[in-house]
């Protein structure tokens, strides 16, 4: 049977390569679909996108992470393939990061733009500091190596769509997706592409400052979640030592005169050391409320893979 292959292209004020990005497409992957979710453009985006064929959709709600969750909420199909509208992502290698999710090999593909031509064909060089921050980051938190962490061009099963719940509203969807597949232990596959830089008359809408701060303020957020063990571990750790610091002076001073002189910081340093211990428990059990929240998942994401394998042989 014929896998359904879904290519999903969230846009907003991009009619000046709309255009061309569903053309390439269609010549790259003639047996697609092709969504065209505009989400409040002021121009003609949308009716450029229906003259091309594509099938236009509308998101009301500003931002790029809620036009990914009615995608993601609307559509079934075998393989996604997420792009954005700006022609910065070449579609010859549209072929190449849909294969590992249609053979089974993976649940996400990830459009590498950082190992190839990003760093010199992108003219912003603090979405180049940005872009390798985050990827140290999250790297480092997850023990993993993935190559482009914010990249746009990704492909999807039907099981990652499905089971993704969508959180973010803006450009740091990206990250989202990506700390998600690695905590819950999801095939990934690194597919290198070409990066090219938007063409004259067409603006970002990516501000490297405000988005910036979201995606680092995101990134804190999901390791909270993700792994509260560690997260308050460090805590508890920065009010144990910060109540030794306190308790020590007071420890020498008493072993040398048998009195204690400054109770107020005795007591302070006594909370401290209750808090950190406080916080370390609660870290424990949040641990274990995790756990079973994975075990969760996994149940979880094989009915979906069920369902789904139930319908297309039911077509």
């Amino acid at each position: 049977m014929k896998k359904e292959i879904a290519v999903l292209i969230p846009c907003y004020n991009e009619s000046k390569t709309i255009a061309k990005v569903i053309q390439d497409f269609k010549e790259q992957l003639p047996e697609a679909t092709i969504y065209v979710y505009d989400n409040n453009s002021t121009d003609d985006t949308a009716e450029i996108a229906k003259k091309e064929g594509a099938i236009v959709r509308y998101e009301y709600q500003q931002g790029k992470g809620n036009v990914i969750r009615s995608m993601f909420r609307d559509i079934t199909a075998d393989c996604y393939l997420m792009i954005d509208g700006d022609d910065t992502y070449p579609a010859e290698f549209a072929r190449a990061m849909v294969e590992p999710v249609l053979n089974g090999r993976c649940e996400m593909v990830i459009g590498d733009r950082l190992s190839s031509t990003y760093f010199e064909e992108n003219k912003r060089p603090f979405h180049n500091v940005g872009n390798k921050v985050v990827r140290g980051l999250i790297n480092t938190l997850f023990r993993n190596n993935v190559r482009d962490i914010m990249t746009g061009y990704r492909a999807f099963s039907y099981g990652f769509i499905k089971t993704f719940p969508v959180l973010s509203k803006g450009f740091e969807i990206e990250t989202e997706m990506t700390i998600h597949a690695l905590d819950k232990n999801l095939a990934l596959e690194n597919v290198i592409v070409d990066y090219r830089d938007r063409p004259t008359g067409s603006e970002s809408k990516l501000n490297t400052y405000s988005d910036g701060f979201k995606v680092i303020k995101t990134i804190g957020r999901l390791f909270k979640n993700y792994k509260p063990f560690l997260f308050l571990s460090i805590i508890s750790i920065i009010l144990f030592v910060l109540s030794m610091i306190l308790f020590i002076p007071i420890l020498i001073e008493y072993q040398n005169t048998g009195l204690v002189l400054r109770f107020p910081t005795l007591f302070i340093s006594g909370f401290l050391m209750l808090a950190a211990m406080l916080v370390f428990i609660s870290g424990v059990i949040l641990d274990v409320l995790i756990q079973n929240h994975k075990q969760s998942f996994e149940l979880d994401f094989n009915k979906f893979i069920e369902l789904h394998q139930l319908r297309r042989s039911n077509k």
